[in-house]
């Protein structure tokens, strides 16, 4: 066999090695079996910079790799408060007020589940500070009531 003939027989071995490579990269997982699935959840460190109202938020969000988003407005998730306008004002003030307390200026985690959006283009999220998690505390103090959107 010539060394024309053996380069060229190398260089075939090594391309076909290459694709095999390539491709059974992307068939490690099919589509069903991804290691995230549609209810997993992202979390983010953020500072809370401003609190609209019991269950509005807008924060600093930490994205990683020295990336943030500034000023994103946040709707806390699985929770109704008080509106701060309207018929509902003083319950909406009192409960504005608790979660300014607590969390603005604060660094916090925010879990979004899949990074979904309610119907006002917020991101649905739950703070937790300190391991708590904010929104069933707002609930618990009768600040807020669970619904589902």
């Amino acid at each position: 066999m010539s060394k024309f003939r053996l380069k060229a027989m190398i260089m075939r071995s090594k391309i076909f090695a290459l694709l095999v490579l390539i491709t059974s990269s992307f068939l490690v997982f099919s589509d069903d079996e991804l290691p995230i699935d549609e209810n997993s959840f992202y979390l983010y460190k953020a500072v809370i910079s401003s609190v609209y109202d019991g269950d509005t938020v807008t924060a600093d969000i930490d994205l990683g790799f020295h990336v943030w988003i500034h000023d994103e407005k946040l709707r806390l998730s699985r929770i109704n408060a008080p509106e701060v306008r309207g018929k509902e004002r003083p319950e909406g003030l009192i409960s504005r007020d608790w979660l300014r307390e607590k969390i603005q200026g604060k660094a916090v985690v925010i879990k979004t589940v899949k990074d979904k959006k309610g119907k006002y283009g917020r991101y649905l999220i739950e703070i937790i500070l300190d391991g708590v998690n904010i929104n069933d505390e707002l609930v618990k103090n009768k600040l807020a009531e669970y619904k589902s959107y």
